[in-house]
């Protein structure tokens, strides 16, 4: 008898919208079983991988980030992303645009590549939820971002601030990127903040720092109450570096650092800020070789999901 297929929705899926069961261990890993398609007519938002590692000043992996991103997402897509009320895919037409292409051997080329790469999407009018590859991709993305919407405000999710001088302007570094983003103009620092740092750099470069410490010592909503206040209305684009979890949460990355949030914590300050601006959103530095039984991965993948329901809360649900 005819048995209707329900099994590897990546590619047989009718709807852009909409959520269903499918085996968690078994069918093409789109992230979410999403379809993959690199039609963007119609489309709200287009998530991308970037597998870039170079940029690294640790160990490597983070090129594997996006495979193992899209891999722990099928054990959390067959139902809706707790504990919104709502699902974001009912209301946002969502697909799985693959990976940017770029020449391992032409490491100097790479930014431009991601930059095109971006501009394609947001040219579209589609959103961008971006996996990495390790924090470098932010660089470009940003610029593509800035280009479209202006000045950003940054929420950025780290153990490291990332802003290490470059003066000559020269360094591929995930490092120094949001150095750039600032004397650069992509981001405005005064209504940008950085939160769960742990590593000492003196000159933020204007941005707020909310470290890990305030984080455990003033609790989540206080952590919400003070980034909101900061980004106000101004588009804002979120970049979550998986270091900013303590690596007994978050094994699987290059740079870990000790002292870090809890998963509870971050996914608790992602819910409390409904109603930000959100154009723009990237985890990176997922390093699955490193990881324990794809923690990091899944961790990922649930950031990953709450940044949708966010994007979904202000442009769709509200």
């Amino acid at each position: 008898m005819d048995v209707p297929l329900q099994n590897d929705q990546a590619l047989t899926r009718d709807s852009l919208y909409g959520t269903a069961a499918e085996s968690t261990y078994a069918g093409i890993t789109s992230f979410m079983r999403r379809r993959y398609s690199r039609d963007l007519r119609g489309v709200d938002v287009a998530v991308s991988g970037v597998p870039f590692d170079t940029a690294t000043s640790n160990r490597p992996g983070a090129r594997f980030g996006p495979r193992g991103i899209r891999a722990a997402s099928a054990g959390i897509a067959w139902e809706r992303h707790w504990p919104w009320t709502f699902d974001p895919f009912d209301h946002l037409a969502v697909v799985d645009f693959g990976d940017c292409d770029f020449d391992y051997g032409s490491p100097q080329s790479t930014p431009e590549a991601i930059e095109v790469h971006a501009e394609h999407i947001l040219n579209a009018g589609t959103a961008m939820l971006t996996l990495g590859g390790d924090h470098f991709i932010t660089y470009p993305l940003l610029k593509a971002h800035a280009r479209k919407h202006g000045a950003l405000s940054l929420i950025h999710f780290d153990a490291h601030s990332d802003t290490w001088p470059d003066e000559e302007g020269k360094r591929i570094d995930h490092g120094t990127m949001f150095w750039h983003a600032a004397k650069e103009g992509l981001v405005d620092p005064s209504r940008s903040v950085q939160v769960g740092l742990r590593t000492t750099n003196d000159d933020h470069q204007g941005f707020q720092v909310l470290d890990a410490r305030q984080v455990h010592r003033r609790g989540c909503e206080a952590i919400v109450e003070a980034i909101r206040a900061r980004v106000g209305d101004n588009p804002v684009y979120l970049t979550f570096d998986i270091d900013c979890l303590d690596p007994a949460f978050a094994p699987g990355t290059g740079t870990p650092v000790c002292g870090g949030l809890s998963t509870v914590q971050a996914l608790e300050i992602l819910g409390g800020l409904r109603g930000i601006n959100l154009v723009g959103m990237d985890v990176v530095e997922v390093a699955p070789a490193y990881d324990s039984a794809e923690i990091t991965s899944l961790a990922a993948a649930t950031l990953a999901m709450e940044m949708l329901c966010l994007y979904a809360a202000k442009h769709k649900v509200d």
